[in-house]
């Protein structure tokens, strides 16, 4: 008769992951990047506000962890050197992409008239306004100050503790603090037709 016995696997944390990468082990960074991932394109996509942007931004995020594993050193928390890195390739894709000259077939128009998309079905409606006012907040947080974008989506999207934002952007709490709630007071007034 055999025992069918359950066993907890061990959880490493990310800190026990890079040790272990940076010691030669392969999966250790296959479970960074599963961890990761979709944390980081969440956190870069409000920078664009482009998808396919986002993933480019944190591939490279991973490659860059690939290559440069030896430079994370255990005085800070792993989750604060990948953020920093996948923030200042996002600022350094946003600096290529203002110097680039782009015309929007959306702002070609010369008139301001709203137009009107009947729905088939209630639902179809309530997606579509959804949609509409998640792409209004993802315009306006890409139109705040660097300073301000990047506090904002590290806190209200992420969710990561003050701590850990004053960390990645490396400046103080009350400054992490103060950012944070001008930039929701942006938002607020830039928003407010949306209440």
């Amino acid at each position: 008769m055999s025992l069918n016995r359950q066993q907890s696997p061990f959880v490493y944390t990310d800190e026990q992951l890079i040790a272990r990468f940076q010691s030669g082990d392969e999966r250790a960074y296959i479970e960074l990047v599963n961890r990761y991932r979709d944390r980081l394109i969440n956190f870069v996509y409000p920078f664009f506000g482009d998808f396919e942007q986002a993933e480019d931004v944190v591939q490279e995020t991973m490659i860059k962890l690939y290559e440069k594993k030896h430079y994370y050193r255990e005085i800070a928390k792993f989750s604060t050197w990948i953020y920093t890195i996948a923030r200042n390739l996002a600022n350094t894709e946003l600096r290529k992409k203002k110097r680039r000259k782009t015309t929007y077939i959306s702002r070609m128009t010369k008139d301001d008239r709203q137009y009107d998309i009947p729905a088939v079905q209630a639902d179809l409606n309530q997606n579509l306004q959804n949609e509409f006012i998640r792409d209004r907040i993802h315009a306006a947080i890409r139109e705040l100050p660097e300073h301000f974008k990047t506090v904002i989506i590290l806190r209200d999207i992420q969710e990561l503790s003050y701590d850990d934002i004053s960390n990645i952007v490396g400046v103080p709490l009350g400054t992490v603090k103060s950012r944070i709630n001008r930039a929701r007071l942006q938002l607020q007034a830039e928003l407010q037709d949306l209440k």
